[in-house]
């Protein structure tokens, strides 16, 4: 499947803030409740939950971050 490369900004927050929200909430969950029977149910509707944020979050602010990122650089 080829997506348009106009729709590359959008593609990348989606796909960045899965990939976060994947790592992120396994691991917190691990942490907090430990790898339990019950782990891969409350791990999957974390993800659903926290996903939208993380998407919206890396959408809006990564185009700033790249302004800093650029001043900051030489």
């Amino acid at each position: 499947m080829r997506i348009p490369a106009r729709y590359s900004p959008i593609l990348f927050g989606a796909l960045l803030s899965a990939i976060m929200v994947a790592i992120v909430s396994a691991f917190v969950l691990a942490i907090n409740h430990g790898i339990h029977a019950g782990f891969a149910a409350q791990w999957a509707r974390s993800c659903l939950t926290t996903w939208p944020v993380a998407f919206l979050s890396v959408t809006l602010i990564a185009p700033w971050v790249r302004r800093v990122v650029a001043r900051m650089t030489v």
